[in-house]
């Protein structure tokens, strides 16, 4: 979960929403590690948790990342549902919650669908103080 807080970190650095995700593969090696940069990108799908999906089925040269742990400072979104599902992650660990836009144990709901193929283990609220604390500094910096 570190190394997603570092992610997190630059990402508040560069402006950016402070989310930061690490995949590990099996064996517990890094495959992929971002930070959100949808405002970089000009992309409203380049979420911290997509983007370090991407890049380790692009470092494994596969798809779907099964047997693979994805960790994010914050309740991944229905879109980030979505890819976690379809990518076949194993595990899922988030600090904060998301009341108003997590699609895990919030709004959809996704894992929970019937016509959700594949769920992740979730282990939500790990360092959720930490995780919160991130965004409400970010945000009330930018009011």
């Amino acid at each position: 979960m570190a190394l997603a807080f570092a992610e997190a970190a630059a990402a508040a650095a560069r402006g950016e929403v402070p989310v930061g995700a690490v995949v590990l593969g099996p064996d517990g090696r890094v495959l992929g590690r971002a930070g959100n940069r949808t405002e970089a990108l000009r992309d409203p799908t380049a979420h911290a948790e997509i983007l370090a999906i991407r890049e380790a089925c692009a470092a494994l040269g596969e798809p779907r990342l099964p047997g693979c742990d994805l960790y994010v400072t914050l309740e991944p979104c229905a879109l980030c549902a979505a890819a976690i599902s379809f990518a076949r992650i194993r595990r899922l660990y988030f600090g904060a919650y998301d009341p108003k836009g997590g699609g895990v144990e919030h709004g959809p709901r996704f894992f929970g669908q019937p016509t959700c193929h594949h769920a992740p283990e979730v282990y939500g609220g790990i360092d959720e103080r930490r995780a919160a604390a991130l965004l409400r500094d970010f945000f009330r910096e930018r009011r």
